[in-house]
């Protein structure tokens, strides 16, 4: 343990890793490196920006905005589909760094999470040092870079990680005054629920920076901007924040979505998208230790007509092909597209249990373990040589190019 640094009373870190969709694009494209890169629905078809590197950004593209005018303002960039499979590999490989060293984990999505690190420096050394070492080992077993801030609470640390990205590393000093002096030159904006009306009716009242709130009298705020409103900036302008990292229960359902360049018109086409749906799904519940008893399928029509539709299983599977059947089953028999092309399709594992939990059968299904076995081997294969190594043959016939936008920073739900 590193003496020269004390104990935090309290430590609370936020990891984002920077760029995270084309870090990985560069990551497994070597080439890609110092291009502006966009991740996300093709320029020229409907969809929009899900990340764009830092070489995009010079040129103002920035995560949801439409794909055509990103392709106007960075006509040089270099497009990239998005592989939410792949995301989500590398995001649970450093979710899994992160459980080396506390379980105090609360994941914001697949690429941000705040960690409770109080009670880990008794094993691991002060909040500092071990904040950095967690940010080492992800570049060292992943290759890819995070930005971190830690602080005696999420918000501070939330706006300590964003401050100098990217490789950022920001620790707000622990003791009295010091997240007041930290904020104090910050813009308002940085304040959580500010945005730009906001912004306008503070400036509106004088005030131009984060100190500006903290030293503003609490009665004038309040009579400016009511009670509520009042109390929640002056509390985050003096650095006050109570919330306790909230570790992750079990996710209700697992889920995989998309909305597609173009709408889909071709039956065989929306039957192979749900196949390919099944597999991401019933690998990442197999990866969770999870069964699940039901599937929910949605669909939304062109004219944004929204469908779902839910089955249940007999037995608890982790295994695709239920998935596929009951949701192409639907589809067929449960979903009037009205002539119409369908421009989101999605599936996911609902009524979820735990291996451990599930009743075991008097009778077991010897097709349902032999197919089980089957897809362990080829978890293995595909964590050992790539999601690519083993595909069904259907998914690669006829496939067409109809991936646009990842409804996944995502509503990848569970992963």
């Amino acid at each position: 343990m590193n003496a020269a640094l004390p104990l935090w009373p309290r430590a609370i870190a936020h990891l984002d890793l920077d760029q995270f969709y084309a870090a990985v694009e560069i990551l497994d494209f070597p080439e890609l490196k110092g291009k502006p890169i966009i991740v996300g629905g093709m320029p020229g078809k409907r969809g929009v920006v899900s990340t764009a590197s830092y070489e995009a950004r010079k040129f103002g593209v920035h995560s949801a905005m439409p794909s055509s005018q990103a392709g106007r303002l960075c006509p040089q960039a270099v497009w990239r589909k998005p592989r939410m499979t792949r995301y989500a590999e590398l995001s649970r490989q450093i979710r899994g760094i992160f459980a080396r060293f506390t379980d105090q984990i609360e994941p914001l999505s697949l690429d941000e999470a705040f960690l409770d690190l109080t009670g880990s420096q008794r094993l691991f050394g002060p909040a500092e040092s071990l904040a950095k070492r967690i940010k080492d080992e992800i570049l060292r077993d992943t290759g890819l870079v995070a930005s971190v801030g830690l602080a005696e609470n999420k918000f501070l640390a939330k706006i300590a990680s964003d401050l100098r990205k990217p490789d950022a590393f920001v620790a707000v000093p622990n003791g009295p005054g010091e997240a007041e002096r930290f904020l104090a030159p910050l813009p308002l904006r940085r304040l959580w629920g500010v945005g730009p009306k906001t912004c306008e009716r503070l400036e509106a009242l004088g005030l131009r920076v984060i100190g500006d709130v903290a030293r503003a009298d609490p009665g004038y705020l309040e009579r400016r901007l009511g009670e509520a409103a009042a109390e929640h900036l002056r509390n985050l302008a003096l650095g006050r924040d109570l919330r306790e990292v909230e570790v992750a229960a079990r996710p209700k359902s697992v889920g995989r979505e998309n909305t597609f360049a173009e709408d889909l018109r071709d039956r065989g086409t929306m039957r192979r998208e749900l196949l390919a749906f099944a597999e991401d799904v019933a690998q990442r519940l197999r990866h969770q230790q999870l069964l699940c008893g039901g599937v929910t399928l949605k669909v939304r029509l062109g004219d944004f007509t929204t469908f779902t539709r839910a089955a249940s299983f007999e037995e608890p599977t982790d295994l695709a092909d239920p998935l596929f059947h009951a949701a192409a089953r639907m589809l067929d028999e449960k979903v009037d597209l009205r002539g119409q092309g369908v421009r989101l399709l999605g599936i996911a594992a609902t009524r979820l249990s735990g291996k451990k939990e599930a009743a075991t059968s008097l009778f077991p299904d010897e097709k349902a373990i032999r197919g089980r076995r089957a897809a362990q081997a080829i978890d293995r294969l595909r964590e050992r040589f790539g999601d690519d190594a083993v595909t069904r043959g259907r998914l690669l016939e006829g496939r067409e190019e109809t991936t646009g936008t990842p409804d996944d920073k995502p509503k990848d739900r569970g992963a």
